[in-house]
């Protein structure tokens, strides 16, 4: 049997499917992904399951959704024992590491989110997911001088840098001394470009927010635009000194034997509708970047540098790491992505109610707890959304179809 891939997952927090080169965004500089597109399947239409941090993590590390995995709420934990796309692989003889941002263990309600406190709190090594390498911290949102621990770090450990530099440097060392017939995995979890927008990006120039190109479906003037356009300056300064890690990690596997995701846990809407940050069922909040490079000269779906309209998640990812680490070719053909907050996460900003919904390539629905009737999107004819048709009688029925698909029984 033929060695099975190397297999690396890149996952960034915030950054929204829009916020790329080459998606179109002419605020962003993204050349290393923009290289990993040409070279890859850019998968168009995909989406978090759940646009909230831990939530989206559980589900990507376990390819269950919330709340069926355990984590219902901001502050539940990955519970103990979860079997995770680390252990499956591990069964199958690869040697697995994670290295950065976890933010799935148990955290006091009452203690501060950001902070040192946060970022050292340690991981006991049956709550890491069953990786056989783990480094990394719990959250802190600390985008430079970052504290790691985990299986060579007993005690936190400051490491003066960016943190998507350390963390790319790190993870490519552990990389580059394994034994090349070992398979492995490796996931490397970015907390960047996620707020403090105004810490400092590695040297990458802060755009003039003035000159920012803000969406037509963000509303102008006061102090809403104003706000916008100064995170939006420092969210850009993050992306583009994050890109360049990227870069430098995607230099240091080998193409040939190698893998590649580059995705994001969920986005921001930066002012879309109003809104900010994340929780919201819209697309700047749920619809993230999903780039794959397979190894190799055929590429995966049958090229390079190709798009998909398939409707996919992150929640299916551990089903193509299982895939290709069988030799199968990862060919989705799902009709629709399921998308929902399983709670309200009181924090400022965040969205303000719990919902569930669906979403294809042309449709979007939005349903409130009780089930009634949040939102509804022609996204093909209304990609900014801006016009919510889910009181329109005249789409009743296409509600009760779309409803059906998250109820199938």
């Amino acid at each position: 049997m033929a060695r099975p891939p190397n297999i690396l997952w890149i996952v960034t927090t915030q950054w929204r499917a829009q916020a790329c080169g080459y998606a179109g965004d002419a605020n962003a500089r993204t050349p290393a992904i923009d290289r990993l597109a040409r070279n890859g399947v850019n998968f168009t239409q995909a989406v978090t399951p759940h646009p909230f941090g831990p939530f989206a993590r559980a589900a990507l590390l376990t390819g269950v959704p919330s709340p069926e995995n355990g984590v219902r709420d901001y502050y539940d934990p990955l519970p103990a024992g979860s079997r995770t796309i680390a252990g499956d692989l591990s069964d199958r003889g690869y040697a697995t590491a994670f290295f950065g941002k976890w933010h799935l263990s148990r955290r006091d309600p009452d203690a501060p989110l950001v902070g040192e406190a946060h970022a050292r709190a340690v991981l006991p090594a049956e709550a890491r997911g069953g990786f056989g390498l783990w480094e990394g911290f719990e959250s802190g949102f600390l985008l430079n001088n970052p504290w790691l621990h985990g299986t060579r770090l007993r005690e936190p450990v400051r490491f003066e840098g960016y943190q998507s530099d350390v963390l790319v440097a790190r993870s490519a060392e552990w990389i580059s001394r394994l034994r090349p017939a070992l398979p492995w995995f490796c996931l490397v979890s970015l907390e960047a470009p996620h707020p403090p927008y105004g810490a400092p990006a590695s040297g990458a120039a802060r755009p003039d927010p003035a000159k920012i190109i803000l969406a037509g479906n963000v509303p102008r003037g006061g102090e809403l635009e104003v706000r916008v356009r100064n995170e939006l300056s420092g969210y850009y300064a993050h992306i583009a000194a994050t890109d360049r890690a990227i870069g430098r990690l995607l230099d240091a596997v080998a193409p040939e034997s190698t893998l590649v995701v580059f995705s994001s846990v969920h986005g921001d809407m930066h002012g879309a509708h109003g809104l900010s940050r994340k929780g919201w069922p819209h697309e700047e909040s749920v619809r993230v970047p999903l780039l794959v490079r397979a190894p190799g000269a055929k590429g995966l779906l049958g090229g390079r540098g190709v798009a998909s309209d398939a409707a996919v998640s992150l929640g299916d990812l551990p089903r193509m790491a299982l895939d290709a680490a069988e030799g199968r070719e990862w060919n989705p053909v799902n009709d629709f992505a399921a998308i929902s907050m399983p709670s309200v996460v009181e924090q400022p900003l965040q969205c303000d109610r719990i919902w569930r919904g669906v979403r294809t390539p042309a449709r979007k629905l939005a349903l409130n707890a009780d089930g009634s009737p949040w939102l509804l999107f022609d996204l093909h004819s209304d990609p900014g959304e801006l016009q919510n048709l889910a009181s329109d009688p005249a789409h009743a029925a296409e509600i009760r179809e779309l409803s059906s698909l998250l109820d199938p029984t």
